[in-house]
Order: structure tokens, then C-alpha cells, then sequence
């Protein structure tokens, strides 16, 4: 069991990364993680692991992201903090999951919506497809690239933590958001994109 295995997907888990959007703090859910349930495989092969290095940034061109990556912890009530509302909206990576390109699932957020301000970065998350781009630009010089192996879209009730947040034996990433119907000043479902480390160099 890898490091954050032992001591951070127990509190994930629990605290279940349900992104809040526009501002509305993030939820928890009292739905157990269903065991079994695996995004479909990637055609792609994984490449090797690369070193610890925290991600400074983040493009995924199909969508038109290009994005600072700023660090995230826990919220007192012991959610997984969301980045803050604000004009020039940034995604945030889970300090607690493995850098990108590390062996795991590497967990970055992003807000659909930013309140009075519109769209959020991950406005389009949902209109990914298997197979495209996303690159974590490392604070090493070193780019992670990673291709798309699933996209899901899920109810906050039925968050599934073990998939988001369970052992790989492969580099990949998780980017979520907010999605689906909106309820009152917020949103019933979550965006999560699977995807896997290919390559990485400068």
C-alpha cells in the first residue's frame, strides 16, 4: 500500500471530494464506496512513474483550459477544500493524493462556476472523450501528459471514492467538478475525468 493509500484515501473516503461549485461549500456523502465499479480500460499504455513534483499548472487544449494549479487541503469540516471564488478562477490539486505522474490517483478540482463571476475553469470538463490530451506542467520542468480513459458523470449521493481515490498500479489523474441539474444554488451531480499518464519529459 502506497503512502496516500494508508493515510489519505481513509479521510478522502470519508470526506468524499465532492467539488462545491460557485462558491457553495463542498458536501459529504453518506453512501458507501461501492467496491468493483472501474472506469472502462484505456487503450493507451502507462508510462513509467516520474518523481514527486507539485503541479504548477494545467492545459487540456480539447476544452481550452490553461490554468494555474494552486494546493488544496481539507476544510475544517473535514470536505476536501474546493479553490476560492474569485474573477481569475484556477484549478487546485489535493495535496493530500500523489503529484501528478506519481504512481496513484492524482486529484485536481475545479470549479464549473464562480458565482457572480460566470464560468468556472472547468466549465467544459464534461465534453472530454477518451483519448484526448491534459498536461500537468510540474514545478520540476517536467510535463506530465496524460490521455483521457473515462468520463463520468455521477450523483453527490453516489460519489464514488473508492474509484476516485482506491490503489492503481499506474500514474493517473482525476479531475472533478460540478455538474448535472442545478438545485437551488447548487448542483446534484459531479464531473469526474479519468485519465492516464503516457509521457512525461520538458
Amino acid at each position: 500500500m502506497t503512502p496516500f493509500s494508508r493515510r489519505a484515501f481513509a479521510t478522502a473516503a470519508m470526506a468524499s471530494l465532492l467539488a462545491g461549485c460557485g462558491g457553495h461549500p463542498a458536501g459529504r456523502t453518506t453512501a458507501a464506496p461501492r467496491s468493483g465499479r472501474r472506469p472502462p480500460p484505456t487503450p493507451v499504455k502507462a508510462a513509467r512513474p516520474l518523481r514527486r513534483s507539485v503541479p504548477v499548472g494545467l492545459r487540456i487544449p480539447a476544452i481550452g483550459v490553461d490554468t494555474p494549479v494552486i494546493r488544496l487541503g481539507l476544510a475544517p469540516d473535514g470536505s476536501v477544500a474546493v479553490p476560492p471564488v474569485t474573477a481569475h478562477d484556477r484549478a487546485g490539486w489535493y495535496r493530500h493524493s500523489p503529484t501528478p505522474g506519481q504512481l496513484g490517483p492524482s486529484v485536481i478540482l475545479g470549479h464549473v462556476t464562480v458565482g457572480a463571476y460566470g464560468d468556472g475553469v472547468f466549465r467544459h470538463l464534461a465534453r472530454l472523450r477518451r483519448g484526448e490530451g491534459i498536461v500537468a506542467r510540474l514545478e520540476n520542468g517536467t510535463a506530465a501528459r496524460f490521455a483521457v480513459s473515462a468520463v463520468r458523470t455521477v450523483a453527490k449521493a453516489d460519489f464514488p471514492a473508492d474509484e476516485v481515490y482506491g490503489n492503481v498500479d499506474r500514474p493517473e489523474l482525476r479531475l472533478i467538478t460540478c455538474g448535472g441539474p442545478r438545485s437551488g444554488d447548487g448542483y446534484l451531480d459531479n464531473v469526474i475525468v479519468f485519465a492516464v499518464l503516457t509521457s512525461g519529459g520538458p
